[in-house]
């Protein structure tokens, strides 16, 4: 569980949303069993992981891109906030109503609208968990390739919103580059379509591109055309324990002068392991200063020569207790180590701050020794772990949450560790995003000129700021 530092309650704020005339003018286009006015109700709308609570004035669900038109051009015209959520399972407030106004839920927009074998497309509405995107793809022999963490939980319109990623990053990139086109309502209530069905497309600007991570802030997608993929026929995992964190990810690299790719490279510290092994006895080694996972997948034959080529690299690299799965339940067991780790890691406090750093892949040892230098010298315990074969690591700062000391140390650890990833040729978000959580400090890694065009956009947009405000720069 993801907890902030930021200990932020917003009161409910009422705008033009809790006027009696638009509330009944929002049941007129959803239906009255589809809005909730109810605080206690809407309460759990007002949080996502950070959980801090933010509670919107109504919860609107609609079920057509029609519902969404009629619900943007009122709130435009009465010129209240619009929230669009998902699964609610981010980590830097994106789909928190923090001015209040209305939280648009995208529940009821689940419609499969068509499923293409042969052009290898799904489209869809916004409302689907990733899940049921992979689940959909894999009963015709498919594969959508994105893999966050949360994949039964995020509804895949919010993993567009965010850019998400997950472990098949270092192989098959983020969600961005599995969207072909979308469907979008703007502020103001026009549809306007991005993309389209095809691989090549470019026509105009690319405004798919444009709204893969924009939180939510310029538009509300509806509709989305994903990219999908011939399922891989095998898969296999080495886990190996290495006497250091440095030595582990340093074996990063040394897979592409073998002229192999992994689907996944996972990475955790000896903080990581000792929680997990503690909690759920997985029998790791007492010896384990940390722990390397590396997948990967294609034909039977190919699996299984680059699976052995992979166990040769980490031997020759430092590791031990090498252990390659078999079968895939070896593999899910393989798998459930790195799974244990979030929750296993508040044995060493009450308040877990989670940051997910990025930098060039071979900046992840420097990286990672320097953020525990931080650590030292903020007297603050961290733990890393995460996708080391994209650069993407998770940083921990656990503390007492009843220790303002202690979390003004970690204010200053999670400040230090953006710039050293900027520093180092990354950045201060891989795949959470920015929110509100993290808009104090986007000005480490965007310029003022940039910073501009940004708002120039937004403002294109959204002219009367009503979607998604007190988000990444307002």
């Amino acid at each position: 569980m993801y907890e902030s530092i930021h200990f932020a309650s917003g009161g409910r704020q009422n705008t033009n949303a809790s006027k009696p005339e638009v509330i009944a003018a929002l049941k007129a286009i959803v239906g009255d069993e589809n809005v909730v006015v109810d605080p206690d109700r809407v309460e759990p709308y007002g949080a996502d992981a950070v959980k801090e609570k933010f509670p919107p004035e109504a919860v609107v669900f609609p079920e057509s891109t029609a519902e969404m038109v009629a619900i943007l051009r009122l709130a435009n015209e009465e010129r209240f906030p619009v929230t669009a959520r998902g699964g609610g399972v981010g980590y830097t407030g994106g789909a928190v109503p923090i001015d209040g106004g209305i939280v648009i839920g995208t529940d009821r927009m689940k419609k499969i609208v068509e499923l293409n074998v042969d052009d290898l497309y799904i489209t869809c509405q916004p409302g689907l968990t990733t899940y049921e995107v992979q689940q959909a793809a894999a009963e015709v022999g498919l594969m959508f390739a994105p893999d966050p963490a949360s994949y039964k939980d995020s509804f895949i319109g919010g993993n567009i919103a965010e850019n998400a990623g997950g472990m098949r990053t270092p192989k098959y990139g983020v969600t961005k580059h599995h969207v072909l086109g979308m469907e979008v309502v703007t502020a103001t209530g026009e549809i306007i379509r991005t993309g389209g069905r095809t691989v090549k497309n470019v026509v105009g600007f690319d405004l798919t591109g444009l709204m893969c991570g924009s939180e939510g802030m310029l538009g509300i997608i509806t509709e989305a055309t994903l990219k999908l993929l011939p399922m891989p026929e095998a898969t296999s995992t080495v886990r190996a324990s290495f006497h250091s964190m440095e030595a582990a990810c340093k074996v990063l690299t040394k897979f592409t002068p073998e002229g192999l790719l992994p689907m996944a490279m996972e990475v955790l510290d000896k903080f990581c392991v000792a929680a997990v092994e503690e909690k759920y006895a997985f029998g790791l080694s007492k010896d384990a200063e940390a722990i390397l996972l590396v997948a990967v997948d294609g034909s039977k034959e190919e699996v299984e020569r680059n699976a052995i080529v992979v166990e040769q690299i980490i031997k020759d690299n430092g590791g031990f207790d090498v252990i390659r799965a078999r079968t895939k339940d070896e593999e899910d067991k393989l798998w459930d180590v790195r799974r244990a780790i979030s929750p296993s890691l508040m044995k060493y406090g009450t308040l877990k701050i989670n940051e997910d750093v990025v930098v060039p892949r071979s900046k992840v040892p420097e990286l990672v020794a320097t953020i525990e230098q931080i650590g030292k010298r903020h007297d603050t315990f961290v733990a890393n772990f995460g996708h080391a074969g994209d650069g993407n690591i998770h940083v921990n700062f656990v503390v007492d949450r009843d220790d303002p000391d202690a979390i003004a140390r970690a204010r200053k650890c999670v400040a230090e560790t953006f710039q050293l990833s900027v520093d180092l040729g990354g950045t201060i978000s891989g795949e959470h995003g920015i929110g509100y959580v993290k808009s104090q400090y986007l000005h480490y890694a965007v310029d003022k000129p940039t910073l501009e065009i940004m708002k120039g956009i937004k403002k294109v947009f959204d002219p009367n700021g009503i979607l998604n405000p007190g988000k990444m720069f307002d």
